[in-house]
């Protein structure tokens, strides 16, 4: 893999916030370089003024888009950038209320895997010179957001998560390169450090614990990712590795309800846990919490050599399908995939970049490395069961349910919701 950063990761969490809603409906406007969008949609022909509401999330991406915004209306002073709070976890179901009621944005933030919910529900345009977009971003990216062979959004982040580790508390040469090491690392050093835990991640988050299923390359909906037959999740492999999950219960002796998200976030932020399990979106607040820590890529599965597989995700921007203005959401669009923009982009959120230019980080060779064993969470509409019953069965296992049995329950739950 070029060892420039093209690169990876989602995130994770969402938040429910309070909204205020700008509407779509605005003046029409000049039509700008990039063309207009197909599907229904024309471009504007005036000359009048045009403000673009974009649902963004908050704590970095939120000033991306108000610092692009400024950027771009220097060159497009007809155009001007209205910054809304939608959390990417929350925009896709919010895009299927507000866009009909004429009170939603132009262009809103989502992660790949809502894809085809978006389509589905036709919420999204297609992208406007898909070609041209496929040959300025990663392959990986371009590949995400294609569905049915047509390609929507434009790609501003990729993401994946690794093995993060706190120099303090374990020195580079004891990270561990398999679980079966990690496993005996933690026992260890729990023994001898009262207080503090070895490590941590969030158990009852499908987007971990989905790599306890990946040995002998078991994929989520088969290796094609669009496989609906069944989800893949309760195969000889999977069991295995969810059994093994559920051992570290053994040396991490805290229930699930503890291990969420912003639990494992804090631990590790706070000094108090060797090892955690996250992505660059964490890399500020853990920096500015003065930790001193490295990054590396997960450690291999029992009986494999590589590193455990990842989700890989593109953060997408969409266009959507209910504006008045979609060649001059699109035009914006595509301008957050310049070289500049995307630099803006890691400056302010340490997310990777969607486009093969090089940043400068010391982290980003451990999750370069990771990404070699990436792969793109599924983009079927069927992801929807899969977060909904995967968080409920990984905890279940966690906390001690039998492994198959809860295996069994979660593929049922699946296919028999797609």
């Amino acid at each position: 893999m070029n060892r420039k950063v093209m690169t990876a990761f989602l995130a994770a969490s969402a938040v429910t916030v309070g909204l205020v809603m700008s509407g779509c409906k605005k003046e029409s406007a000049s039509q700008p370089s990039s063309g207009s969008q197909s599907e229904g949609k024309t471009a504007s022909s005036s000359s009048g003024k045009v403000t673009l509401t974009v649902w963004e999330s908050l704590n970095g991406p939120d000033e991306f888009i108000k610092q692009a915004g400024q950027a771009y209306t220097k060159t497009h002073p007809n155009v001007s950038i209205n910054f809304v709070n939608v959390e990417l976890g929350d925009a896709s179901g919010q895009i299927a209320l507000d866009g009909p009621a004429n009170v939603g944005p132009d262009l809103f933030a989502a992660p790949h895997d809502k894809l085809g919910e978006l389509v589905m529900g036709g919420h999204v345009l297609p992208t406007v010179d898909p070609s041209g977009v496929s040959k300025e971003v990663l392959g990986a990216c371009s590949k995400a957001l294609t569905y049915n062979d047509t390609m929507y959004g434009y790609p501003v982040s990729a993401e994946t998560y690794a093995l993060f580790y706190n120099k303090k508390l374990i020195p580079e040469s004891e990270v561990p390169t398999t679980w079966d090491g990690l496993y005996d690392w933690v026992s260890k050093f729990n023994s001898a450090n009262p207080g503090k835990q070895g490590f941590v991640m969030d158990v009852g988050n499908g987007y971990y614990t989905i790599i306890f299923t990946t040995e002998k390359n078991n994929r989520l909906f088969g290796t094609s990712g669009t496989d609906t037959s069944q989800s893949y999740l309760n195969t000889p492999a999977a069991i295995d590795g969810m059994t093994f999950f559920q051992k570290l219960r053994k040396v991490v002796d805290v229930p699930a309800s503890d291990l969420a998200t912003a639990n494992a976030d804090a631990a590790f932020q706070s000094g108090n846990a060797a090892m955690h399990i996250t992505g660059l979106w964490n890399i500020n607040p853990f920096e500015d919490a003065g930790l001193d820590f490295g990054v590396a890529p997960l450690p291999s599965l029992p009986g494999e050599t590589t590193p455990a597989a990842s989700f890989s995700g593109t953060r997408a921007m969409f266009v959507s399908a209910y504006t008045d203005h979609p060649a001059e959401a699109a035009d914006f669009a595509r301008f957050l995939l310049t070289p500049e923009m995307q630099q803006l982009r890691f400056n302010l959120t340490g997310a990777m970049p969607s486009i093969n230019t090089q940043v400068s980080s010391k982290y980003m060779t451990g999750f370069l490395k990771q990404l070699d064993y990436a792969f793109p969470m599924p983009s079927i509409p069927e992801m929807g069961a899969f977060w909904e019953t995967m968080g409920s069965t990984s905890t279940n296992i966690w906390n001690g349910a039998n492994v198959k049995a809860e295996l069994d329950a979660c593929n049922a739950a699946i296919v028999q919701k797609k």
